[in-house]
């Protein structure tokens, strides 16, 4: 059975990762694809100035606003880093603000 790049759930029997919303950017099943413009990869780890992770589509975040020097992202992060992301396991930037950590998840990315 294929798994979801984000959540790691069978897609189709568990993840929500590909249900769209109204008017934002959505990840497209099966594919893993992020649309409406989005920039970034779709496996794509965004760190934002407050040293939140964000994915890229995320519904309270602008990925075209996404931009150095305020944001850091890490553009093709290990498939387990994600979760692995917390105080004791930071995750550091790799490419535009690279000075930025992030050390908890967003919320809503975090489904």
């Amino acid at each position: 059975m294929e798994r979801c790049d984000f959540c790691e759930l069978p897609i189709g029997g568990g993840c929500a990762c590909s249900l769209g919303t109204d008017g934002g950017p959505t990840r497209t099943r099966g594919t893993g694809s992020v649309s409406a413009g989005s920039v970034f990869p779709t496996g794509a780890i965004l760190v934002s100035p407050r040293g939140v992770a964000h994915r890229p589509g995320c519904l309270h975040q602008n990925d075209n606003e996404v931009t150095a020097p305020l944001w850091g992202w890490i553009p093709e992060p290990d498939p387990q880093l994600w979760r692995r992301i917390s105080q004791g396991a930071p995750a550091q930037a790799t490419h535009g603000n690279t000075k930025r950590v992030a050390t908890r998840r967003c919320q809503s990315c975090d489904v």
